[in-house]
């Protein structure tokens, strides 16, 4: 039978290696890359005759024009005074403190004509973003997740009385906050832009890593019923052993949907998808780990170290 709790420091050591290394994307990139909704900026719309353009080309010709970073993505819709023609659209993300003036946007218009098949008289739309909107979107993203954090640990706490439920749901919630540090590292680490479908996609995960904990917990929970004498870091083993195939059955199953979601996003252009999808198979893959090898060996610490200091508190013997 593998002891999982057992070897509780090498998946320890595994967690803290992928945490470090974000740290390092951090410093090495100067901090998160926030996205235009959180940093604020400026979005321009561009119309083109088509939609093949060199996406990288854009974004460093944008760079070289006003010396600030850029993102840029294809886009298209159907006419409105013609439900048969299609009209595409190149769009420029500059996330920046400050939008950019009027000269800024006309030096990126001429510097992309220069370079692509953009029309003379292309219709181009640009929209401004108040860096205090992301701030916003921001905070109350991170109230969701702390409301939601405590309601957990009532609930478990409620629920699984038999395991000291207050213990329980602590170690639960100690797990998610390890998925949220994966997924950033992830993000650090590959520069990803940090955005609103960012905050989705951690709030989902607090859903399905929860639920995975839960159902060893349930498992923990019967066995403590049957197996009283059998000692508490063998319980656990045998429980998250117990419910081991179902896991990773569920977890194959659910990123086999996402990541064939994330493939179709990113060969049609769907950035909203893509961007949504990516940390979604971080997230379910980090929340099953968590789940298994987190939540329920920091459980039996907690619990042991319990055990231990009451002993310590007996008085001795005469």
């Amino acid at each position: 039978m593998f002891d999982i709790i057992g070897k509780k420091n090498y998946f320890f050591a595994l967690s803290a290696i992928i945490t470090i290394v974000g740290i390092i994307g951090y410093i090495v990139h100067g901090g998160f890359n926030l996205d235009i909704q959180f940093q604020g900026g400026t979005i321009m719309e561009i119309q083109t005759n088509d939609g093949n353009f060199d996406i990288k080309k854009a974004e460093q010709v944008v760079k070289d024009a006003i010396g600030k970073k850029a993102s840029v993505q294809e886009s298209h819709t159907y006419d409105t005074n013609n439900s048969n023609q299609i009209m595409y659209f190149m769009i420029v993300n500059v996330a920046s403190k400050d939008t950019l003036n009027g000269e800024e946007q006309n030096k990126v218009v001429s510097e992309l004509k220069k370079e692509f098949n953009i029309k003379e008289d292309a219709e181009m739309r640009v929209r401004n973003v108040h860096p205090s909107i992301g701030k916003e979107l921001l905070g109350n993203g991170l109230k969701a997740v702390f409301w939601l954090s405590v309601l957990i640990i009532v609930y478990i706490w409620w629920r699984f009385k038999i395991m000291s439920g207050l213990s329980a749901g602590v170690t639960a919630v100690l797990a998610l906050l390890h998925d949220a540090l994966i997924m950033l590292a992830v993000y650090s680490i590959l520069n990803i832009p940090l955005n609103e479908s960012f905050i989705a996609a951690v709030l989902t995960i607090i859903g399905y890593s929860m639920n995975d904990t839960i159902i060893i917990y349930d498992r923990i929970r019967e066995n403590s019923n049957l197996l009283r004498k059998v000692p508490i870091a063998e319980l656990v083993n045998r429980s998250i052993l117990q419910t081991l195939s179902r896991s990773i059955n569920t977890v194959v199953t659910v990123l086999i949907c996402v990541i064939t979601a994330y493939i179709f996003a990113t060969y049609y252009g769907i950035e909203t998808i893509r961007e949504f999808t990516l940390p979604l198979i971080v997230g379910i893959a980090s929340g099953c780990y968590s789940s298994i090898f987190i939540a329920s060996p920091l459980w039996v610490m907690w619990k042991e170290a319990q055990a231990k200091k009451k002993i310590a508190s007996r008085p001795a013997k005469a």
